[in-house]
């Protein structure tokens, strides 16, 4: 069922098959893409799987870079994406994310974006790390509110270490599980829907809202 699902998922969002096409630079190419997502406002790239994925393949030899080095590296890509995406939102606030219509930056992405940041305060800053789309646009939201930069460099920082080491070295420990090293395609497909349940969940409770909001203003009518 599984490999049924990954025949389905394009190319560039199976990290098995990207980081075969990406070789020797695998690991490089791995930092660009979590560079990119969590900063340059381009949020459907699989951040969560490629960095599992990494893990995997420094656990089975199959990647040749200490784990330490490869968790450092993704770390600061990760930080430094994040960096970039608060500079853009200081610069441009959030007048890109206007046309409803538009693929990716589109204004409900801000504005649920700007909801979990007023849930959780600074704190959403590690926190929206392990959610899709908006760790992508919690930067711009930070940046366009003047967040204090020493503020954002701290909390953004914890976040990068977290997400970036953490989910890397959750990589390696079950790369080593000889099950997760036997069926390798089939957890990677696995973790890639894992990872897509927050999207999901998110996705649900918008429609859901969106219902109340309608029923609100018909009863008020």
């Amino acid at each position: 069922m599984l490999l049924q699902i990954a025949m389905l998922m394009p190319n560039w969002m199976d990290p098995e098959y990207l980081l075969n096409w990406l070789g020797d630079w695998s690991l490089w190419g791995t930092a660009a893409v979590v560079f990119i997502e969590c900063g340059l406002l381009f949020p459907i790239l699989p951040g969560d799987s490629l960095l599992f994925a990494v893990g995997l393949f420094i656990a089975r030899d199959a990647i040749s870079v200490p784990l330490w080095l490869a968790c450092v590296i993704l770390t600061v890509a990760a930080f430094l994406g994040n960096v970039s995406g608060y500079y853009i939102g200081r610069a441009l606030g959030t007048s890109l994310f206007r046309n409803p219509d538009a693929k990716f930056l589109k204004p409900k992405y801000i504005e649920q974006t700007h909801d979990f940041f007023e849930r959780y305060g600074p704190r959403a800053l590690v926190l929206a790390r392990f959610v899709p789309i908006v760790r992508t646009f919690i930067t711009i939201v930070a940046g366009a509110g003047r967040m204090d930069p020493r503020k954002f460099f701290l909390w953004t920082g914890i976040g990068a270490v977290l997400w970036a080491t953490g989910i890397t070295l959750l990589g390696h420990a079950l790369g080593k599980v000889k099950f997760i090293h036997d069926h390798l395609e089939p957890a990677l497909v696995l973790l890639v829907l894992i990872s897509l349940v927050p999207m999901l969940i998110e996705y649900l409770l918008a429609r859901r809202r969106g219902r109340n909001s309608m029923g609100e203003r018909e009863v008020g009518v």
